[in-house]
């Protein structure tokens, strides 16, 4: 180079600092993702529905929920509110669901749930079965559920995402939280059946479930539901979701897990 010259400065990318590659936030999805995930499906009593209006900007309600035996999202709705008509007009919606707790409510699990909605007739076993599960679920709802402007819902699954906590972000499809379709029906077939007989016969093994399992208030807790991944039990406003150790396919399975969470529940001699 001659003297007195300047080297002209490098435009090479070479010399430029890259900014480090960002790590994506959503983690490997586990059982630990898929049990959590459910217990706040099959767990909720009420959610966030977003639908989209008319002129395309969403719009968020408060519904009350069940589920049908699979897991499938349930709702009841008038004709008057605007989220039905939002659902007639386009089908598409999600569902927040969000438990909280005591402190920080964005430490606390939460799941929305990516949906089409899908209304129900009224005339038929799957009506029948989805009224029933509602009101086992929102017995108040027996006040207006036979109104004629009201309407059942199912929100058919398309995936969801799970937050956990801070750092716990998942992405889950619908066999991460859906039952397994033929037990769902094998179970839905007996479910109302077993249900009368374990309120009538074995309330105390009902009321173990609740309070050695679950460590509730002790009181005179109901079964209200049973599915392929566990039972739900009631005792006035409060309920609590009892997860099943392992999937239940048919009336043998179902008896002996009753059988064995019983055992379990109570107190050694």
């Amino acid at each position: 180079m001659p003297a007195g010259s300047t080297a002209a400065p490098s435009n090479s990318a070479d010399n430029v600092s890259q900014p480090a590659p960002r790590k994506d936030p959503v983690r490997p999805t586990d059982d630990d993702a898929r049990a959590l995930g459910r217990q706040l499906l099959r767990g909720a009593r009420s959610g966030a529905l977003a639908t989209l209006g008319r002129d395309g900007h969403p719009s968020s309600s408060l519904v009350s929920l069940a589920t049908d035996s699979d897991g499938t999202p349930l709702i009841l709705v008038s004709a008057l509110s605007s989220h039905t008509g939002h659902l007639e007009a386009d089908p598409r919606c999600s569902l927040l669901l969000a438990p909280g707790g005591k402190g920080d409510p964005l430490a606390h699990a939460r799941i929305t749930l990516k949906l089409v909605a899908r209304r129900i007739a009224r005339d038929g076993a799957e009506g029948e079965r989805i009224r029933r599960r509602f009101l086992a679920r929102q017995p108040k709802a027996a006040l207006y559920v036979d109104f004629g402007d009201f309407s059942f819902f199912a929100l058919d699954l398309q995936g969801a995402s799970l937050n956990g906590g801070f750092g716990r972000a998942y992405e889950l499809v619908p066999g991460d939280l859906l039952s397994d379709s033929a037990a769902a029906s094998a179970i839905a077939a007996m479910e109302e059946g077993a249900v009368e007989h374990m309120n009538a016969d074995h309330a105390d093994a009902i009321r173990a479930y609740a309070t050695g399992l679950l460590k509730a208030q002790d009181g005179d807790w109901r079964l209200t539901g049973l599915d392929p991944e566990g039972a739900d039990l009631a005792r006035g406003d409060a309920v609590l979701r009892l997860p099943f150790p392992a999937p239940v396919t048919d009336a043998a399975s179902l008896r002996r897990t009753l059988v064995e969470l019983a055992a379990a529940a109570r107190p050694s001699p």
